[in-house]
């Protein structure tokens, strides 16, 4: 269902994920001069001195920090606007700078919605087999309150920053996280160096051949996860990128243990499926030998994962 949001002049629109992404990404976000951004003195709205030093070594991406990541403690952070809007959080590009000097670098911040809203329409499901310590905090989010709701929102930032931790460093191709603070997962900015957000799969336009190669890159990257004994658990072409002939997976708070979540196998089929019915759809042909199809990826995975 789609929800609301307030607009541009605060009044409410309903927004809904899959088809006001394409909308809003024909429209690229300029960037700002180097002598924009420094123009005045202090931070001018839209900025925030950099929040890398709130967050603790465990809240931090995976060692060795990429060498494009700026973590000097004099940065700013610049909002330079929206690049999608979700059911359940909204990305924002913003841009990490070292003012007087010319390091800078691009990131998407993800923002999970705060507790007056309607949080994570279908979380039943995917937390199942996860535990919380405390009863009341457990019981808190069953019922929904409002700190129920804000719990779930940390939960799920966290839960998708260490996804994201362990499937970098398991080489899965996934942006890189930089950091997680309260509700805010900060990561890698997918796209070119002038704003342009890599589209999504599903926006790419591409048919049979030209598909073969994302195929490959796309089972490599479930089979990882299946060794694992993960899920993505949400997958579909609409939360893959493309760019540069690069397949990048997007969105993973609900990550399944499929060994541990008593439905994690139908996770792991309905993954296979819905990625193989959209490639199925466009015609892919000519896969190369061992490559398994996507009639035939379903058991493929199940096997990697040893589940029956």
């Amino acid at each position: 269902m789609p929800h609301s949001v307030p607009g541009r002049r605060g009044k409410p629109r309903f927004d809904d994920e899959e088809s006001r992404f394409e909308k809003r990404n024909r429209h690229r976000l300029r960037l700002p001069a180097e002598d924009e951004i420094l123009a005045g003195h202090g931070l001018a709205d839209g900025e925030r001195w950099s929040t890398w030093d709130q967050s603790t070594p465990t809240e931090r991406g995976p060692r060795p920090h990429p060498a494009w990541l700026i973590t000097e403690l004099a940065a700013t952070d610049t909002e330079l606007g929206i690049i999608k809007t979700g059911k359940e959080a909204d990305v924002f590009l913003l841009r990490r700078g070292v003012p007087e000097t010319s390091r800078a670098c691009l990131l998407a911040a993800k923002r999970y919605r705060s507790a007056e809203h309607r949080l994570f329409h279908r979380d039943s499901e995917y937390l199942e087999g996860r535990r919380v310590r405390e009863s009341r905090d457990s019981r808190a989010m069953a019922n929904r309150t409002a700190a129920g709701r804000q719990m779930i929102a940390l939960q799920w930032a966290n839960s998708e920053f260490a996804a994201l931790c362990q499937f970098h460093r398991a080489g899965v191709p996934v942006p890189y996280p930089v950091q997680v603070l309260g509700t805010e997962l900060l990561l890698e900015f997918v796209g070119d160096p002038d704003g342009t957000a890599a589209p999504r799969l599903a926006e790419t336009g591409l048919r049979g051949g030209g598909l073969i190669d994302l195929w490959q890159q796309l089972v490599a990257a479930m089979t990882v996860l299946a060794r694992l004994g993960l899920a993505h658990g949400d997958l579909s072409a609409y939360n893959l990128l493309v760019h540069r002939g690069r397949l990048v997976m997007i969105d993973v708070p609900q990550v399944v243990d499929v060994i541990v979540n008593p439905r994690g196998g139908e996770f792991l089929d309905r993954d296979a499926a819905n990625v193989g019915k959209w490639f199925t759809a466009r015609g892919l042909t000519g896969l190369p030998a061992g490559v398994p199809d996507p009639a035939a990826l379903p058991a493929f995975l199940r096997a990697e994962a040893r589940l029956r």
